[in-house]
Protein backbone atom coordinates (compact mmCIF):
# COMPACT_ATOMS: atom_id res chain seq x y z
CA UNK A 1 0.00 0.00 0.00
CA UNK A 2 2.64 2.72 0.90
CA UNK A 3 4.47 1.74 -2.37
CA UNK A 4 1.53 2.15 -4.41
CA UNK A 5 0.83 6.28 -3.08
CA UNK A 6 4.39 7.02 -2.64
CA UNK A 7 6.43 9.56 -4.83
CA UNK A 8 9.99 8.85 -3.74
CA UNK A 9 9.82 5.25 -4.63
CA UNK A 10 12.60 5.60 -7.23
CA UNK A 11 14.26 8.37 -5.76
CA UNK A 12 17.30 6.43 -5.74
CA UNK A 13 17.51 6.01 -9.78
CA UNK A 14 20.81 7.19 -11.09
CA UNK A 15 20.20 10.49 -13.41
CA UNK A 16 21.30 13.86 -13.87
CA UNK A 17 18.00 14.87 -12.14
CA UNK A 18 18.79 12.59 -9.53
CA UNK A 19 22.33 13.77 -9.12
CA UNK A 20 21.16 17.52 -8.69
CA UNK A 21 21.95 19.06 -5.63
CA UNK A 22 18.42 19.75 -3.85
CA UNK A 23 18.70 22.87 -2.82
CA UNK A 24 19.38 24.24 -6.90
CA UNK A 25 16.48 21.45 -7.92
CA UNK A 26 13.98 23.21 -5.90
CA UNK A 27 14.83 26.55 -7.29
CA UNK A 28 15.40 25.62 -10.85
CA UNK A 29 12.14 23.27 -11.04
CA UNK A 30 10.00 25.96 -8.69
CA UNK A 31 11.14 28.82 -11.43
CA UNK A 32 10.29 26.55 -14.06
CA UNK A 33 6.39 26.05 -12.65
CA UNK A 34 6.09 29.37 -11.69
CA UNK A 35 6.99 30.30 -14.67
CA UNK A 36 3.61 28.03 -16.87
CA UNK A 37 1.47 28.99 -14.41
CA UNK A 38 2.31 32.64 -16.11
CA UNK A 39 1.98 31.52 -19.32
CA UNK A 40 -1.25 32.42 -21.57
CA UNK A 41 -0.23 32.40 -24.83
CA UNK A 42 -1.08 29.58 -26.83
CA UNK A 43 2.56 29.55 -29.14
CA UNK A 44 4.07 29.05 -25.57
CA UNK A 45 2.48 25.78 -25.39
CA UNK A 46 4.50 24.03 -27.33
CA UNK A 47 7.94 25.08 -25.96
CA UNK A 48 6.23 24.54 -22.23
CA UNK A 49 5.51 20.91 -23.33
CA UNK A 50 8.76 20.07 -24.65
CA UNK A 51 10.61 21.39 -21.71
CA UNK A 52 8.76 19.10 -19.40
CA UNK A 53 9.24 16.15 -21.54
CA UNK A 54 12.69 17.03 -21.77
CA UNK A 55 13.36 17.14 -17.89
CA UNK A 56 11.06 14.17 -17.03
CA UNK A 57 12.98 12.37 -19.58
CA UNK A 58 16.03 13.15 -18.17
CA UNK A 59 14.56 11.97 -14.79
CA UNK A 60 14.31 8.49 -15.93
CA UNK A 61 11.43 7.92 -13.88
CA UNK A 62 8.78 5.27 -16.02
CA UNK A 63 5.80 6.48 -17.99
CA UNK A 64 3.47 4.44 -15.72
CA UNK A 65 4.74 6.27 -12.71
CA UNK A 66 3.11 9.58 -14.22
CA UNK A 67 0.28 8.49 -15.55
CA UNK A 68 -0.65 6.43 -12.22
CA UNK A 69 -0.36 9.83 -10.72
CA UNK A 70 -1.95 11.76 -13.50
CA UNK A 71 -5.54 9.90 -13.25
CA UNK A 72 -7.68 10.83 -10.73
CA UNK A 73 -6.34 14.47 -10.80
CA UNK A 74 -6.56 14.44 -14.52
CA UNK A 75 -10.33 13.70 -14.30
CA UNK A 76 -11.05 15.80 -11.51
CA UNK A 77 -9.45 18.58 -13.89
CA UNK A 78 -11.65 17.67 -16.78
CA UNK A 79 -14.77 17.34 -15.09
CA UNK A 80 -14.16 20.96 -14.03
CA UNK A 81 -12.85 22.39 -17.95
CA UNK A 82 -15.13 20.42 -19.82
CA UNK A 83 -18.15 22.95 -20.26
CA UNK A 84 -15.67 26.19 -20.97
CA UNK A 85 -15.97 25.42 -24.52
CA UNK A 86 -19.68 25.99 -24.56
CA UNK A 87 -19.91 29.27 -22.57
CA UNK A 88 -16.76 30.99 -23.22
CA UNK A 89 -16.07 32.82 -26.51
CA UNK A 90 -17.82 34.31 -29.33
CA UNK A 91 -16.55 32.66 -32.29
CA UNK A 92 -18.89 29.99 -32.72
CA UNK A 93 -16.88 26.42 -34.33
CA UNK A 94 -19.86 23.99 -34.35
CA UNK A 95 -23.77 24.41 -32.51
CA UNK A 96 -26.10 21.53 -32.07
CA UNK A 97 -29.48 23.33 -31.05
CA UNK A 98 -28.40 25.35 -27.95
CA UNK A 99 -25.04 23.95 -27.71
CA UNK A 100 -22.27 26.50 -29.19
CA UNK A 101 -19.07 25.35 -29.07
CA UNK A 102 -16.91 28.10 -29.08
CA UNK A 103 -13.67 28.98 -30.04
CA UNK A 104 -12.43 30.49 -27.36
CA UNK A 105 -13.44 28.45 -24.80
CA UNK A 106 -11.94 25.16 -26.95
CA UNK A 107 -8.20 27.09 -26.77
CA UNK A 108 -8.74 28.08 -23.00
CA UNK A 109 -9.34 24.23 -22.39
CA UNK A 110 -6.43 23.35 -24.30
CA UNK A 111 -3.82 26.05 -22.40
CA UNK A 112 -5.37 24.95 -18.65
CA UNK A 113 -5.02 21.41 -19.79
CA UNK A 114 -0.87 21.69 -20.98
CA UNK A 115 -0.04 23.95 -17.92
CA UNK A 116 -1.58 21.77 -15.61
CA UNK A 117 0.21 18.35 -16.90
CA UNK A 118 3.43 20.52 -17.27
CA UNK A 119 3.06 21.93 -13.54
CA UNK A 120 2.01 18.49 -12.42
CA UNK A 121 4.98 16.45 -14.24
CA UNK A 122 7.59 18.79 -12.93
CA UNK A 123 6.63 18.12 -9.39
CA UNK A 124 6.49 14.92 -9.82
CA UNK A 125 10.20 15.03 -11.42
CA UNK A 126 11.39 17.19 -8.58
CA UNK A 127 9.71 14.88 -5.67
CA UNK A 128 10.24 12.07 -7.25
CA UNK A 129 14.02 11.84 -7.63
CA UNK A 130 15.13 12.98 -4.26
CA UNK A 131 13.80 11.24 -1.06
CA UNK A 132 11.41 13.21 0.87
CA UNK A 133 13.31 13.88 4.20
CA UNK A 134 15.93 15.11 2.04
CA UNK A 135 13.66 17.61 0.23
CA UNK A 136 12.26 18.63 3.47
CA UNK A 137 15.63 19.21 4.66
CA UNK A 138 17.09 21.34 1.66
CA UNK A 139 13.32 23.32 1.97
CA UNK A 140 14.32 24.00 5.93
CA UNK A 141 17.52 25.34 4.78
CA UNK A 142 16.05 28.09 1.99
CA UNK A 143 13.88 29.21 4.78
CA UNK A 144 10.73 27.02 5.72
CA UNK A 145 9.62 27.70 9.27
CA UNK A 146 10.05 24.33 11.39
CA UNK A 147 6.32 23.96 11.49
CA UNK A 148 5.60 23.79 8.46
CA UNK A 149 8.10 21.16 8.05
CA UNK A 150 6.95 18.80 10.23
CA UNK A 151 3.58 19.14 9.05
CA UNK A 152 4.54 18.29 5.85
CA UNK A 153 6.26 15.51 7.09
CA UNK A 154 2.99 14.35 9.42
CA UNK A 155 0.96 15.06 6.36
CA UNK A 156 2.96 12.68 4.33
CA UNK A 157 3.61 9.87 6.24
CA UNK A 158 0.14 9.43 7.72
CA UNK A 159 -1.73 9.73 4.76
CA UNK A 160 -0.57 6.45 3.70
CA UNK A 161 -2.41 5.08 7.39
CA UNK A 162 -5.67 6.69 6.08
CA UNK A 163 -5.09 4.38 2.90
CA UNK A 164 -4.68 1.79 5.40
CA UNK A 165 -7.56 2.14 7.46
CA UNK A 166 -9.64 3.09 4.55
CA UNK A 167 -8.65 -0.69 2.68
CA UNK A 168 -8.86 -2.45 6.34
CA UNK A 169 -12.48 -0.96 6.70
CA UNK A 170 -13.30 -2.14 2.87
CA UNK A 171 -12.45 -5.82 3.60
CA UNK A 172 -14.18 -5.49 6.65
CA UNK A 173 -17.72 -4.37 4.61
CA UNK A 174 -16.95 -7.22 2.20
CA UNK A 175 -16.52 -9.44 4.83
CA UNK A 176 -19.68 -8.72 6.04
CA UNK A 177 -21.71 -9.00 2.20
CA UNK A 178 -21.40 -5.95 1.45
CA UNK A 179 -20.32 -4.79 -2.17
CA UNK A 180 -19.05 -2.40 -3.84
CA UNK A 181 -20.53 -2.23 -7.77
CA UNK A 182 -24.49 -2.39 -7.59
CA UNK A 183 -25.82 -3.54 -10.77
CA UNK A 184 -28.46 -1.10 -12.51
CA UNK A 185 -32.02 -1.84 -11.58
CA UNK A 186 -33.70 -4.10 -14.87
CA UNK A 187 -36.70 -2.52 -16.28
CA UNK A 188 -39.30 -4.73 -14.47
CA UNK A 189 -37.99 -3.38 -11.31
CA UNK A 190 -39.97 -0.55 -9.99
CA UNK A 191 -38.03 2.44 -9.47
CA UNK A 192 -38.63 2.82 -5.47
CA UNK A 193 -36.23 -0.05 -4.86
CA UNK A 194 -33.32 1.01 -7.05
CA UNK A 195 -33.95 4.74 -4.90
CA UNK A 196 -33.73 2.89 -1.87
CA UNK A 197 -30.57 1.12 -2.40
CA UNK A 198 -28.90 4.06 -3.61
CA UNK A 199 -29.56 5.97 -0.86
CA UNK A 200 -28.50 2.70 1.26
CA UNK A 201 -25.37 3.09 -0.62
CA UNK A 202 -24.78 6.57 -0.05
CA UNK A 203 -25.30 6.46 3.34
CA UNK A 204 -22.97 3.64 3.94
CA UNK A 205 -20.15 5.77 2.63
CA UNK A 206 -21.19 8.87 4.22
CA UNK A 207 -20.54 6.93 7.78
CA UNK A 208 -17.42 5.11 6.31
CA UNK A 209 -16.08 8.80 5.71
CA UNK A 210 -17.52 10.00 9.34
CA UNK A 211 -16.01 7.18 10.77
CA UNK A 212 -12.65 7.76 9.00
CA UNK A 213 -12.47 11.25 10.02
CA UNK A 214 -12.99 10.94 13.65
CA UNK A 215 -10.26 7.94 13.54
CA UNK A 216 -7.88 10.19 12.10
CA UNK A 217 -8.48 12.99 14.41
CA UNK A 218 -8.00 10.70 17.28
CA UNK A 219 -4.83 9.66 15.96
CA UNK A 220 -3.57 13.05 15.01
CA UNK A 221 -4.61 13.28 19.19
CA UNK A 222 -2.28 10.28 20.16
CA UNK A 223 0.60 11.37 17.68
CA UNK A 224 0.88 15.12 19.34
CA UNK A 225 0.75 13.93 22.93
CA UNK A 226 3.52 10.96 22.08
CA UNK A 227 5.54 14.26 20.37
CA UNK A 228 5.23 16.22 23.52
CA UNK A 229 6.48 13.58 26.20
CA UNK A 230 9.36 13.10 24.21
CA UNK A 231 10.17 16.96 23.89
CA UNK A 232 8.52 18.05 20.54
CA UNK A 233 8.27 22.07 20.73
CA UNK A 234 12.33 22.57 21.73
CA UNK A 235 13.68 24.69 18.88
CA UNK A 236 17.13 24.35 20.36
CA UNK A 237 17.14 20.69 19.56
CA UNK A 238 15.59 20.98 15.85
CA UNK A 239 18.17 23.61 13.80
CA UNK A 240 19.13 21.93 10.94
CA UNK A 241 23.03 21.97 10.35
CA UNK A 242 24.41 23.62 6.80
CA UNK A 243 25.90 19.74 6.37
CA UNK A 244 22.82 18.11 7.36
CA UNK A 245 22.10 17.21 3.53
CA UNK A 246 23.16 13.66 2.45
CA UNK A 247 22.53 13.32 -0.81
CA UNK A 248 24.31 11.94 -4.09
CA UNK A 249 25.10 15.75 -5.54
CA UNK A 250 27.02 16.34 -8.90
CA UNK A 251 30.98 15.83 -8.71
CA UNK A 252 31.08 19.35 -9.10
CA UNK A 253 28.25 21.69 -7.59
CA UNK A 254 29.20 24.52 -10.19
CA UNK A 255 27.27 21.78 -12.21
CA UNK A 256 24.42 22.31 -9.83
CA UNK A 257 24.88 26.03 -10.09
CA UNK A 258 24.75 25.90 -14.12
CA UNK A 259 21.34 23.88 -14.34
CA UNK A 260 20.25 26.58 -11.83
CA UNK A 261 21.16 28.78 -13.71
CA UNK A 262 19.81 27.12 -17.46
CA UNK A 263 16.27 26.48 -15.64
CA UNK A 264 16.63 30.01 -14.67
CA UNK A 265 17.35 31.90 -17.82
CA UNK A 266 14.12 29.68 -19.26
CA UNK A 267 11.88 30.40 -17.01
CA UNK A 268 12.69 34.40 -17.33
CA UNK A 269 12.40 33.86 -21.00
CA UNK A 270 9.41 32.36 -20.80
CA UNK A 271 7.65 35.12 -18.33
CA UNK A 272 9.64 38.45 -21.22
CA UNK A 273 8.13 36.65 -24.13
CA UNK A 274 4.76 36.40 -22.48
CA UNK A 275 4.50 40.15 -20.80
CA UNK A 276 5.68 41.14 -24.74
Amino acid sequence: MVDKFALDKYADLNSLIHSWHPKYKIMGIGMLIFSFAFIQDIWLIPAMLGITIILYYMSKLPINFLFSRLRYPGLFLLGIVCLLPFMRGEYILWQWGFFKLRQEGCLLVLIIICRFFSIFTLGLVLLGTTPLMTTIRAIRELGLPPIMADMLILSYRYLYQIFVDFSKMQQAMELRGYKKKKRFARKNHKYNKHKISLFRHISVLAAITASLLLRTYEQSERVYAAMRLRGYGDLTKTIVKPNAIHHKCLKNDLLSIFAFLITSVIAGSLILWQII
